[in-house]
């Protein structure tokens, strides 16, 4: 007797087994999505040269080499530095041995000084050169550094789309169960089937649930560890495009050939070495001799608080100069000589004298007497200095073959990388082609098991084998499939750029 069972059921089911988890070419959008929206691969890079807090760290230091570029470059133009102060001086004289100094007058002060100096040698060139070297091995880690997170976006991607696609795997397994229950329940009808084979349906059909929703819960999961990868918050709903770029087709000494071309690790490691020859000539630079300008120029103003004693002194000192005059001209005159005891009387102390006090006061603080200014050069020729030169040049020898060393070491290391990532991609492309084989096989064989059980053939623990087997054979044949892409992904994170 025919027992009527969903057989189309477990054909569709099949049926989209077949298909999941093949990526096939898409093109990217480039843009982040909405809440529930499709996050494609390259929106997800997109996201993750741009939010990556790792990524942005290493980028700032882009602005330090810079930094540094300005300031070797600096070192031949001159040190300018001007300053600009003032002062108070008490009116108090200044004993010193029994003898005052000083005005009794307080006092206010400004001065003013600018100098300018420059020097130059060999170490001040070989310095810039060093500095644009390490500049540009900058510029090479932050290459490698978006490669390093691209790889890694790159594999979570495909870890969340690998479990996507499990998960989709565990739903359709479940649909089997399903309908496995129902045949072994309507075999029980009938009179064909036993309580056993039902009871071990259901319990094959408890577990299946159990098994779809930890892969459903797993592939959640997978999706916001994506989002940590590229360092924004998760999107709710977030759903992935298994529409993935196809591989391309590539030999291996060309692939060898493009990192050893454009490899940012090793292209840093060649500018570090550069970095330390400099710093070698720049060590013996400390033989050769130096020049060194400098100029420099002052000047000052001051004035005392109290202008009325100024001009009490003034007008005191014009008296004191006056009775000197007279005592000269009358000493001169009672000896006979020739005096002008008349003219004494014209020392006097006017207005204009007044006047003249009160404009030199008028001068502060910003009308300067200026000094003399100075230029000096000087050329200098090193003779000994307790052999710390030649302890500084074989500092810079040995950091030179330590960096010649480091280059030859991630030589050697970079072939071996791409060597090994391209034969672990043929040898996943392989794998693929046989687990497709063994996946057909196995539905092949679940499709007559379940028709043989379906006519009492065979019991119902032959069938949860036999789906068993193609559980395994199709969970083989996803990772086999990711297995691929992750491959090629490992293979342009040794090349240091991507291939496709």
């Amino acid at each position: 007797m025919k027992i009527p069972v969903r057989s189309h059921v477990l054909a569709l089911a099949l049926g989209v087994l077949v298909g999941s988890a093949v990526p096939a070419v898409a093109t990217a959008q480039g843009s982040a999505p909405a809440s529930g929206g499709v996050l494609t691969l390259e929106d997800a890079l997109t996201l993750a040269r741009r939010s990556n807090p790792s990524l942005q760290t290493s980028i700032n230091a882009r602005r330090t080499a810079a930094a540094n570029v300005r300031a070797a470059t600096g070192a031949f133009l001159p040190n300018v530095n001007t300053s600009l102060g003032g002062g108070y001086r008490e009116g108090r004289q200044t004993f010193l041995q029994g003898q005052a100094f000083g005005s009794t007058n307080d006092q206010l002060s400004t001065d003013f000084n600018a100098s300018a100096n420059m020097n130059l040698s060999l170490a001040t060139l070989n310095d810039r050169r060093a500095a644009k070297a390490n500049q540009e091995a900058t510029e090479a880690d932050i290459v490698a550094a978006e490669q390093t997170l691209r790889n890694a976006v790159i594999t979570q991607y495909l870890t969340a789309l690998q479990q996507q696609a499990r998960a989709s795997l565990q739903d359709t397994l479940l649909a089997t169960t399903t309908a496995q229950l129902e045949l072994a329940r309507a075999r029980l009808q009938v009179g064909s089937g036993t309580q056993l084979d039902v009871q071990r349906a259901e319990v094959a059909d408890g577990r299946q649930r159990v098994a779809s929703i930890n892969a459903r819960n797993q592939a959640e999961i997978e999706i916001v560890r994506l989002f940590q990868q590229i360092g924004v918050e998760p999107i709710p709903n977030t759903r992935l495009n298994p529409n993935l770029p196809a591989t391309p087709e590539l030999q291996l000494a060309d692939v060898i050939g493009n990192a050893r071309r454009s490899n940012p690790s090793l292209g840093a490691l060649k500018a570090r070495e550069e970095s330390a020859d400099r710093g070698v000539a720049s060590a013996r630079s400390a033989y050769y001799p130096s020049l060194n300008l400098s100029a420099g120029l002052s000047a000052f103003t001051n004035r005392f608080t109290n202008t009325g004693l100024l001009i009490a002194q003034g007008q005191a000192g014009m008296l004191n100069q006056q009775a000197n005059c007279v005592r000269s001209e009358e000493v001169r005159a009672r000896l006979g000589l020739a005096n002008d005891l008349a003219g004494c009387s014209l020392l006097t102390f006017g207005p204009e004298n007044e006047q003249a006090i009160r404009d030199q006061q008028g001068k502060y603080p910003f009308d300067f007497t200026r000094n003399p200014y100075n230029i000096s050069a000087t050329f200098s020729l090193p003779i000994f200095n307790g052999f710390r030169r030649e302890q500084a040049l074989e500092q810079a020898k040995v950091q030179q073959r330590n960096a010649e060393n480091n280059t030859r070491q991630q030589e050697l290391r970079l072939s071996a990388d791409v060597t090994a990532a391209f034969l672990q991609l043929r040898t996943a492309q392989q794998t693929v082609t046989l687990q497709e084989q063994n996946v057909r096989t196995a539905r092949t064989a679940l499709s007559l098991a379940q028709e043989r059980y379906r006519v009492g053939a065979i019991s119902i623990v032959d069938l949860v084998q036999a789906r068993g087997d193609y559980e395994s054979a199709e969970t083989d044949r996803i990772t086999a499939v990711y297995d691929v892409q992750r491959a090629f992904a490992a293979l342009e994170n040794a090349v240091g750029r991507p291939l496709r």
